[in-house]
C-alpha cells in the first residue's frame, strides 16, 4: 500500500486522548437477519465481534476511559461490556429514545469530561499500513485550528462503498461538503479526534452529527487526515463476507473505525 500525506505533516501538539466514545446504539435494520438475534455491535467478522475491533485499537492507543451508548437490544451490549478489563467501559444508555449520533453524544457528554476524545462508528474497520491509523490523527490533530479532526478514506482504499464521498479536503486538510451534483473521492472512515466544547449547549433531541460537523465547516474548523491502509464498510450480511475476505487477503495489522 502506499503510504499516504495527511495534511502538513508536524511534531505532534496536542496529547493524544485518554478518552473515547463509541456510537453503538443503531438498529442495524440493513444486517437482518442477523441482528434479530443479536445487536450490531456484537456481529462477529473472523470470530471477534465488531467493537471489540474499536476497543483493542483504543486500547493500543493508551485510551482508559470509553463511553458505549446503548439502545437496541441494551442488556447483551451490557454484558458483553462487562467482559472488559483493560479499560473503564460507562454505557450511555439510550433506552427511552435514539438519538442519533448527534442527540448520542450530546447525552454523553457529561460522561466524556473536557479534554479532546476519540470517536468511533461500531459498523466499520480499516486494516493498517504503515501507520497506525489512530496515532495517526492524534499525531496531526491540532486544537489551535481544528475543533473535530475526522480520519478520511479515499474511494481507492474503501471496500463496500457506494457512495459520491462526502467532503472535498484541500492540501492543508481542510474539509468542505461536496456539492450537490459533484463527487469526491474522500470518505469520512468513521473516526476522529473531537473537542466535547462542540457540543456544549446542543439539545438533548435526535439529530446527527453531520450538524456539528457542518458548524465546524463554516468556522474553518473541521480537518481530514487521509487513512493508511484499506477501510472497509461492515453495514450489510454481504459486506461482513468481504470484511472476512479483506482480512484474508491482507497481512496488516488491524484497527476498527
Amino acid at each position: 500500500m502506499n503510504r499516504p500525506t495527511a495534511a502538513i505533516r508536524m511534531p505532534r501538539s496536542a496529547a493524544k486522548p485518554r478518552t473515547a466514545m463509541i456510537l453503538a446504539a443503531g438498529l442495524g435494520k440493513r444486517m437482518r437477519p442477523i441482528t434479530s438475534t443479536i445487536p450490531k455491535p456484537l456481529v462477529e467478522v473472523r470470530g471477534k465481534a465488531l467493537i471489540d475491533y474499536g476497543l483493542d485499537a483504543l486500547a493500543r492507543n493508551g485510551v482508559e476511559r470509553v463511553v458505549v451508548n446503548v439502545h437496541y437490544m441494551a442488556e447483551l451490549m451490557r454484558a458483553h461490556l462487562r467482559k472488559r478489563r483493560d479499560m473503564e467501559v460507562v454505557v450511555s444508555d439510550e433506552t427511552d429514545r435514539l438519538l442519533e449520533s448527534g442527540g448520542g453524544i450530546v447525552r454523553a457528554r457529561p460522561l466524556l469530561g473536557d479534554d479532546p476524545f476519540y470517536l468511533l462508528n461500531a459498523d466499520t474497520f480499516w486494516i493498517d499500513g504503515y501507520r497506525d491509523n489512530l496515532d495517526l490523527v492524534a499525531d496531526l490533530w491540532d486544537p489551535a485550528k481544528s475543533d473535530i479532526t475526522l480520519l478520511i478514506a479515499e474511494m481507492r482504499q474503501a471496500t463496500g462503498y457506494e457512495g459520491r464521498g462526502d467532503f472535498t479536503m484541500d492540501k492543508e486538510g481542510r474539509l468542505r461538503r461536496v456539492a450537490e451534483r459533484d463527487m469526491s473521492p474522500f470518505i469520512y472512515a468513521g473516526a476522529g479526534i473531537l473537542n466535547p466544547a462542540v457540543f456544549d449547549g446542543l439539545p438533548e433531541e435526535t439529530f446527527s452529527l453531520n450538524r456539528v460537523f457542518d458548524t465546524a465547516i463554516a468556522a474553518d474548523r473541521l480537518y481530514g487526515v487521509r487513512l493508511d491502509g484499506l477501510w472497509i464498510t461492515v453495514g450489510t450480511p454481504a459486506a461482513v463476507r468481504e470484511a472476512n475476505d479483506a482480512f484474508l487477503a491482507s497481512t496488516g495489522r488491524v484497527q476498527y473505525a
